[in-house]
């Protein structure tokens, strides 16, 4: 079914399950976000949304809410309800139970344990069943959990913050700060929505970053893991990225040869030609659930995820500053010869935080 074939009424419920489903944005992973709002007639009787994994789905939720006027009633659900039993009963159980009449799903859920089967037995139970409706922006919101499963490798976004002469630090390696406060506190938003935050052990040894997510106030948060690709494990035992309840993992070649007295989380990723296998490293981290990786690092690993065609989304803060052309560049090893290599952008979302812009990009793959 399309859109076209939906009533307004039915657009304006699934666009609130849309903005339920997204309070869940910084608690539900490696959960996809997801939101249900129940109606009978044209009345709202109960809205729900997923929280935290392991706890209540959002139709259980909304179902808790509506009590006895869920029967009968329509369900607008952002994604396929369950047919499996994981750490919670299966949704599509708990509809068929209360006496729904009607679900309408933004789109069908691509989970090997559901993929059309909450579908098939609400379908079997006698109850009315559509999607399709808002399923762009169901994607959208869910294109982490989304490029997990079908991509086998988690959504990644570089962090940038440049110079308006296109620089991200001095020729000696200084870059605090060039963005403003306002900018600092609004990448610590997307790296609580982030499963993992990627760096180097080039930016760690220059720069000491924490990685850690700094909102100023109680709003609650699954701490991402922080990730450092290091060929010999050279920064295993300094930095504070080893610091804090936030976990840690090191990323290293097979030759690397660990401290015994250090204990730390780690994993061997295949190479290509001396370097990490980049794709290899997202494969390794989506089978550690993670559907989101916020990249924050130099030019040259930033570079090289540009260059291997695995960048989804460029996050530039771009401050009102010039650095001059000694300084350092947004992206390394790009080999860029000629006008016909350029590497294409789309401005998805541009807007000023503080004194900064901020660049929300995609990357066009070539044609």
């Amino acid at each position: 079914m399309t859109d076209t074939a939906f009533t307004a009424f039915d657009h304006l419920c699934m666009a609130q399950a849309l903005r339920l489903a997204e309070r869940g944005a910084y608690t539900t992973k490696p959960n996809p976000m997801v939101g249900c709002v129940l109606a009978k007639g044209e009345q709202v009787v109960g809205e729900g949304w997923h929280q935290r994994a392991g706890e209540p789905h959002a139709e259980v939720l909304a179902l808790q809410a509506a009590g006895d006027n869920a029967r009968g009633a329509t369900a607008y659900v952002t994604l396929e309800p369950c047919a499996h039993t994981g750490r919670t009963g299966p949704c599509a159980d708990a509809l068929i139970a209360a006496g729904v009449s009607r679900v309408v799903a933004a789109m069908r859920d691509p989970f090997p344990q559901v993929d059309g089967a909450g579908f098939d037995k609400l379908r079997a139970a006698g109850i009315e069943v559509a999607s399709g409706l808002l399923e762009a922006q169901a994607r959208q919101l869910n294109r982490g959990f989304l490029s997990r499963i079908e991509r086998k490798r988690p959504f990644v976004r570089i962090k940038l913050a440049t110079s308006l002469d296109g620089r991200t630090a001095m020729a000696n390696g200084d870059s605090k700060w060039i963005s403003g406060e306002a900018s600092r506190l609004d990448v610590q938003h997307w790296r609580a929505r982030a499963g993992a935050i990627l760096t180097g052990a080039g930016t760690v040894l220059a720069d000491d970053p924490s990685l850690t997510v700094r909102l100023g106030d109680d709003t609650p948060f699954v701490a991402p893991l922080r990730v450092v690709l290091d060929p010999g494990l050279a920064t295993i035992a300094r930095g504070r990225v080893r610091e804090g309840d936030a976990p840690t993992l090191y990323i290293h070649m097979a030759d690397a040869k660990p401290p015994r007295e250090i204990q730390a989380q780690r994993a061997v990723a295949p190479t290509l030609d001396g370097r990490f296998d980049l794709k290899a490293v997202l494969e390794l981290l989506a089978a550690r659930d993670v559907n989101e990786v916020q990249i924050e690092a130099g030019a040259t690993l930033a570079g090289a995820f540009i260059a291997a065609g695995l960048a989804d989304e460029i996050l530039l803060y771009v401050a009102p500053v010039l650095l001059g052309d000694q300084a350092r560049p947004l992206f390394g090893g790009l080999g860029i010869q000629d006008m016909q290599q350029r590497a294409n952008l789309k401005i998805v979302d541009a807007r000023v935080i503080g004194q900064d812009q901020r660049l929300l990009l995609q990357p066009i793959p070539a044609a």
